[in-house]
């Protein structure tokens, strides 16, 4: 295995992924869950959410979270991101919805997908990427 370099490991968490997002807990293990997210190279990861959600109380009390991304038929490859929380939208406009919306679904689902989340509060978290650690099997 090797690790990837920062281009790379950019690159890979720049591309569609379903990612786990890990968020500490007062007490018990770690809160871990699906999410959607978005990145560009050199930016924050943002991922959306209820603000009535637990991702999104525990992520307001621990102001920092984890996110992994991989690859799952060989060769695997995975990138995982750690770092603070450095804004939390509380509205998140439409077309901020309609491109996440449009990262994981055809235009169809994407409107099925708007149309159910059409009066829901949606917030966006905003996380830099300060700790990373990727591996590469190929």
């Amino acid at each position: 295995m090797s690790v990837m370099s920062a281009a790379q490991r950019e690159e890979f968490l720049a591309e569609v992924h379903v990612g786990v997002i890990a968020i500490a807990r007062p007490s018990g293990p770690p809160l871990t869950v699906p999410v959607w997210y978005s990145y560009e190279p050199g930016g924050d990861v943002t991922v959306q959410m209820g603000p009535e959600s637990l991702k999104y109380r525990l992520l307001d009390a621990a102001r920092e979270f984890s996110l992994a991304v991989q690859v799952e038929t060989p060769p695997y490859r995975y990138v995982s991101v750690s770092g603070p929380v450095v804004a939390i939208d509380s509205e998140t406009p439409h077309e901020n919805l309609l491109s996440m919306a449009q990262r994981y679904y055809d235009a169809d689902l994407a409107a099925d997908y708007l149309r159910q989340v059409e009066n829901a509060p949606v917030a966006t978290v905003h996380m830099r990427p300060e700790r990373w650690y990727s591996g590469d099997y190929s």
